[in-house]
């Protein structure tokens, strides 16, 4: 088993309320869920309204494969334009039977 983690940190540019922090998120999670089939969760900075970080999950068998997901998902967040990434870190994770 492999296990794909991504931590993202963004700056949120002219926001000025948590609502609209949570448009972006939103935006992001929805995206994401829909377009790679990742679990997506906003685990820190939640009641700063600049400030944005998500973690982002995958399992699969194949480590060339995960890596290039995690890959592609950051450069799909970028390319949306919501945010400013201003921190991101990938880690693929071979987990063997006997890590349990």
């Amino acid at each position: 088993m492999v296990i794909g983690c991504c931590s993202i940190k963004f700056y949120l540019h002219g926001n000025n309320s948590l609502k609209g922090k949570r448009r972006v998120v939103r935006a992001i999670k929805d995206r994401l869920k829909n377009d790679f089939n990742v679990s997506v969760a906003e685990v820190g900075d939640q009641d700063v309204w600049q400030s944005l970080h998500i973690g982002i999950s995958a399992v699969g068998s194949d480590r060339p494969y995960m890596d290039g997901l995690m890959s592609k998902v950051v450069d799909a967040i970028d390319r949306m334009n919501l945010a400013e990434i201003v921190d991101s870190k990938t880690e693929t994770l071979n987990m063997g039977s006997g890590d349990f």
